[in-house]
């Protein structure tokens, strides 16, 4: 076998989402490759157990997003989110900006300090 020290450290996929601050626990993580959302390499994985390492390509949704990062590190600990920034390098393409993207309206139902402020004040005027 070869030396360990010339392998690349591998980790396991749930344990990587995590420790790169992707998902907030690392059973969340968990969830989502269970449910077959994410790829490596572009292949569907489904089993959080998987060893991913330096080279790795995954894609994975993360709020209304699909994320593409680069493994570039396996990481040690779940650290402050600088330390967990250099673990990967991001591939995701740039969200749209030509205005395609759905909208919400403004307006909808008021605030209970914009109903107030619609009904008529009561007393007397003030002179």
């Amino acid at each position: 076998m070869g030396d360990p020290a010339e392998e690349p450290a591998r980790i396991r996929l749930d344990k990587w989402l995590y420790f790169a601050r992707f998902f907030k626990t690392r059973a969340l993580a968990a969830k989502v490759v269970t449910a077959g959302q994410v790829r490596v390499n572009a292949t569907r994985v489904s089993k959080p157990s998987r060893s991913v390492g330096p080279g790795d390509v995954l894609t994975f949704p993360q709020a209304r997003a699909v994320r593409v990062v680069r493994i570039r590190a396996a990481g040690e600990r779940r650290g402050p989110a600088p330390e967990a920034q250099t673990l990967y390098e991001d591939l995701s393409p740039e969200p749209r900006r030509d205005g395609t993207e759905p909208r919400r309206e403004a307006g909808g139902r008021p605030t209970k300090k914009a109903r107030r402020n619609m009904l008529p004040k009561s007393g007397p005027p003030l002179e």
